[in-house]
């Protein structure tokens, strides 16, 4: 009855991880799906298929600067086994310093164009390098 009762919590427990990592694969999915709406708007703007606006701009960088902070504890070693169901590469837990460091500059750059963005003119030169942090991390820790 004792070993009946520590198997089915055992099974429990391991549900409930798995369960867990799910729902943390399913929230950095939501993240990066609200980075991708954000980079569409912006990235309209960029190439003169929108008419600029400032407030959608710095809407747009705010959320992809707290996703940002957000994105790297979205990442647990533990949900590392979750890559068949995800875009994301191995290489994210094996180069971990590299894919939170790139996740940092980000928000940074993120940050100083939320400060340095004031008119059509500037948005056109700073919100590339806000973007090329997109880039350069779906080069190395996304699948294609």
């Amino acid at each position: 009855m004792k070993r009946a009762i520590f198997v089915a919590g055992l099974l429990a427990l391991g549900m409930t991880a798995a369960v867990a990592e799910s729902g943390v694969v399913e929230q950095r999915q939501t993240l990066m799906k609200q980075m991708g709406g954000e980079t569409k708007t912006t990235g309209g703007m960029l190439r003169g298929q929108e008419p600029f606006d400032l407030a959608k701009a710095q809407a747009a960088l705010k959320t992809i600067s707290e996703n940002a902070k957000k994105a790297p504890g979205l990442f647990p070693e533990s949900s590392k086994a979750t890559t068949d169901k995800t875009e994301a590469l191995p290489t994210i837990w094996e180069s971990k310093a590299a894919f939170e460091s790139g996740f940092a500059k980000l928000e940074q750059d993120a940050q100083a164009a939320i400060t340095s963005i004031k008119d059509e003119a500037s948005f056109k030169a700073e919100f590339p390098k806000v973007l090329q942090n997109c880039g350069t991390c779906h080069k190395t820790f996304r699948k294609s």
